[in-house]
């Protein structure tokens, strides 16, 4: 059976799966670029992502999108597993977001366009001006009527399915703005693709996206964002497969 879903991969679900991330990096650019980023710079990778989910025949599960007020504005904070977090966050977590991300992804052909033009959020420390802008990028985001940003606060894949250190910079941006942090547990994602860039096989298994309970300010500055960041992180940790557990040091942080 292993064989067999490898061969449909090559044949089926590989050619479609890229026909589909060009037609949609296509659709979101013009989309942005007539009509504005709010919706065509969500709504196209949302079915999008749906896509690669279910040509790959991955089963998803979703705990607590109950957790989220209509219309309030989020910080979300996630372990970075694998390469279908991406499609399990933006296909099943049903709220309209930007992503923050690398600088480097803007580079890739056709989706660095398409993120650009829809206003994702890319990170870039080469220098305070370039950090600057990062910030202020995410600020004009948050305060566009209960848009949200969702973030890998480690900054990195995982190599080994467990959690590394998670980065301040998310949660001084909550706490600059003292918008609530909703933390994301991904199970599954590194299970179906350990290493993107081994270049093995999609292998099936469950996804789950676990949506905590958001995490209020309850004061400013320091003290919160270290209480924030900690809390966030135990939440995340809480719902991990329990082969996952425990921090484990990420060499690419």
């Amino acid at each position: 059976m292993k064989y067999l879903y490898r061969l449909y991969q090559i044949v089926i679900a590989l050619p479609v799966a890229l026909v589909a991330t060009v037609l949609t990096a296509v659709l979101t650019s013009v989309g942005s670029i007539l009509f504005g980023g709010h919706f065509w710079g969500y709504y196209p990778g949302h079915f999008w992502s749906k896509i690669m989910v279910r040509i790959f025949f991955l089963p998803v599960t979703v705990e607590g999108r109950e957790n989220l007020e209509k219309g309030q504005s989020y910080v979300f904070v996630a372990n970075h597993q694998g390469a279908f977090d991406i499609f399990l966050i933006y296909g099943y977590l049903n709220r309209n977001f930007k992503w923050m991300m690398k600088h480097q992804l803007s580079k890739m052909p056709f989706v660095g366009y398409a993120c650009k033009k829809s206003h994702q959020i890319f990170v870039d420390k080469r220098g305070p001006g370039k950090v600057k802008a990062t910030y202020d990028a995410a600020r004009r985001t948050l305060s566009d009527g209960g848009m949200s940003v969702v973030v890998f606060p480690e900054g990195a894949r995982t190599f080994t399915g467990h959690m590394g250190l998670f980065r301040r910079g998310a949660f001084a941006l909550a706490d600059e703005l003292q918008l609530p942090v909703v933390p994301l547990t991904i199970n599954g994602s590194f299970n179906v693709m350990p290493r993107m860039r081994d270049g093995k096989f999609v292998e099936w298994h469950p996804l789950k996206l676990t949506v905590h309970q958001p995490i209020y300010p309850v004061s400013k500055g320091s003290d919160n964002i270290q209480a924030v960041m900690r809390q966030s992180y135990d939440s995340v940790m809480s719902a991990l497969a329990e082969e996952y557990q425990g921090y484990v040091e990420n060499p690419d942080q």
